[in-house]
């Protein structure tokens, strides 16, 4: 993607099924599981950079003995600090002699971190600035072990403001921060309740002081918890949990919004957002990963045991389409396939686009996450080249026309050209804080491939996997691109447009920056039709007083067809001031060529305006009543 887009977090959970000395022996190391975390996160950095955080929790610790840690950091590069820190805390101890690796037991004693139950949090930040205090895993502390709370998450939620009311009516003071805050306070207050309802039971029953602690624990019904606290729970979520007790939960929104997979063997039960890394880090077999079912708790006692139940009604699976397009690696062989599936799709829309001309395009990509739609483009178009080329030569043989000459016109000199033409050279730096010189660093973030294009003749056709805002585009990668004097600049989106927030994970919540929105505006203004943006306006009010599930905003796209808003879209983009005279053409995926090619990822409200809760379509509409008042405040 070229424009930048904060998106989705990533979890990691390792839960140590055998004592730390068993994998001290059979691996030699005492410290396999926070290995194995660490490579789970790293695996999935590409889901966050704004912040990491991980935790731990031992079993078994002595009374006296704290037994919940934690770490986070929100520097650059905030992975690579923590487990640098840690590791080195680690071997001061073993150097000093205070813990030694051979007996697992003075590890677990001295070294925070080892423990039996892991988890990991990437951040990307959606909301809530980029602090420490927005950072995960969140805690919640206590003297009980089953009161302690460690909660960290992929997700966003369309209702905090009714989440926080509802604990103050409990009689809470929460902290308006962050979705996560009144998430954590949540869970933590039926976690409180299931906690006195056991307490309360025993002691009746007259158990011992020493032993109610322990029955509580084999008690504790995280299933029921979680039931309870995520009844009115609206948006795109999976969270992960740990409690001080040993027990830990994986939460999954009913929808299936946002991806949890997991893998379990005698020696561990892990969890990530993403499946590939749990195939790599564990050596795993595609078939013995499996994905979370929506609407399900998945809690793993203290004991080994591991269940899944579902805690809400099931809702229709509306699982994020733009998982498969961008956010996730594309090492899983099912998003590869869809990637490329994706690109070859295009190939309809770009043949047209060049005219057939064959000899005369350059085909490329705007790194990186395009990459793979790009070879799908370009295999495509190989084969409808060679489809064209068998009939032409069929043809010319019966016709008596085949010859040499008509051979090498025909096969050699007439094929789709593939160049590496754009290539990021440089990330611009935050601290630079003038718009104007910011801006004029941006442009040279990109470098090109001098002399791959033929000046004045050939057709440049370059493939992104999403366009969103176009800002990259109109500052920067057309502008460069116009160096090498291309006859015509082709912008090919594996993705539809994209017309509405999203409010379920991905940070697009100002309507008014979306390309597509200001096209279709230009284009209603150009049209004389003004008198609607009112009308929308009005609507939106109405609905979002009522609480009404309809999305109004679809009225402003509807008096166009794609091809008319991808047109001024072009138009807007194209980059003015420079010495060039060719066209632009913006070219997008369709919604029905993006199911064809990822079948089994539904979710497309960020295009089509359908949202899969309630929630969404308050957000819809309030995002419209943030942009026709040009209030920059969130729309959820």
């Amino acid at each position: 993607m070229s424009d930048k887009l904060t998106h989705e977090c990533g979890i990691a959970m390792v839960r140590l099924k055998q004592p730390l000395q068993y994998y001290q022996e059979k691996y030699g190391t005492p410290l396999w599981g926070f290995t194995k975390l660490f490579l789970l996160m790293e695996k999935q950095h590409n889901r966050g950079q704004d912040g990491a955080g991980v935790a731990c929790v031992k079993h078994d610790v002595p009374a006296g003995e704290p037994f919940m840690f934690r770490e986070r950091c929100v520097k650059s590069d905030p992975l690579a600090k923590i487990f640098k820190r840690l590791l080195g805390e680690y071997n001061k101890l073993v150097d000093k002699g205070d813990a030694h690796p051979e007996f697992a037991k003075t590890v677990k004693e001295q070294f925070d971190f080892g423990g039996e139950l892991l988890l990991g949090h990437l951040r990307y930040g959606t909301s809530g600035g980029y602090n420490m205090s927005s950072c995960h895993p969140f805690f919640r502390r206590s003297p009980w072990p089953t009161r302690n709370l460690a909660l960290c998450g992929n997700f966003n939620l369309t209702n905090t403001s009714e989440l926080n009311r509802n604990l103050i009516a409990m009689g809470q003071h929460p902290i308006f921060a962050t979705d996560t805050q009144a998430l954590l306070e949540k869970v933590g207050f039926f976690l409180d309740e299931e906690h006195e309802d056991i307490y309360r039971d025993l002691r009746a029953k007259k158990l011992p002081g020493r032993e109610i602690s322990a029955q509580i624990s084999r008690d504790l019904d995280l299933h029921r918890v979680i039931s309870r606290a995520g009844e009115k729970w609206d948006g795109g979520y999976v969270l992960a949990g740990a409690v001080g007790n040993g027990d830990a939960f994986i939460v999954r929104d009913p929808s299936g919004i946002r991806p949890a997979f997991y893998y379990e063997d005698d020696e561990v039960f892990a969890v990530a957002s993403e499946r590939a890394p749990l195939m790599t880090v564990f050596d795993a077999e595609l078939e013995t990963v499996e994905e979370m079912t929506p609407g399900h708790v998945m809690v793993i006692k203290k004991n080994g045991e591991v269940t899944s139940k579902p805690f809400r009604e099931p809702l229709p699976r509306t699982s994020c389409s733009f998982e498969r397009i961008y956010f996730s690696r594309g090492n899983d062989i099912d998003i590869y396939r869809e990637r490329k599936a994706l690109g070859a799709r295009l190939a309809d829309q770009v043949i047209e686009s060049v005219d057939h001309n064959w000899g005369d395009s350059v085909f490329s990509f705007i790194p990186n996450t395009a990459e793979i739609a790009y070879y799908g483009l370009v295999s495509a178009l190989r084969e409808r080249r060679r489809t064209e080329v068998k009939d032409e030569i069929l043809r010319a043989s019966q016709a008596g026309e085949l010859t040499e000459e008509h051979l090498d016109n025909l096969i050699l000199r007439n094929w789709p050209r593939s160049e590496k033409v754009i290539s990021k050279d440089i990330k611009l730096r935050t601290f630079i804080g003038q718009e104007g010189l910011r801006n004029h660093l941006a442009s040279h973030v990109y470098d090109i491939a001098y002399g791959s294009v033929v000046a004045g003749k050939d057709n440049l056709v370059c493939v992104d996997d999403s366009i969103v805002r176009g800002t990259t585009l109109r500052k920067s990668i057309l502008r460069i691109l116009t160096r090498l004097n291309p006859r015509k600049i082709i912008v090919v989106s594996t993705a539809p447009q994209i017309r509405y927030p999203d409010c379920y994970g991905i940070d697009m919540s100002e309507i008014g920056k979306f390309i597509a929105f200001e096209a279709a505006v230009l284009l209603i203004k150009e049209t004389g039709q003004e008198e609607l943006l009112a009308d929308v306006y009005r609507l939106c009010r109405e609905a979002v007083a009522k609480g009404e599930s309809v999305n109004h905003v679809k009225k402003i796209y509807d008096r166009f067809t794609p091809e008319e808003i991808s047109a001024r879209i072009s138009r807007i983009v194209y980059p003015t001031n420079v010495d060039w005279a060719g066209d632009v053409e913006v070219i997008y995926q369709t919604v029905e060529n993006l199911h064809a090619a990822v079948p089994n990822h539904s979710g497309d409200w960020y295009f089509t305006g359908n949202f899969p809760t309630a929630g969404g379509y308050r957000v819809v509409n309030q995002a419209y009543i943030n942009y026709f008042e040009k209030s920059t405040a969130r729309s959820y």
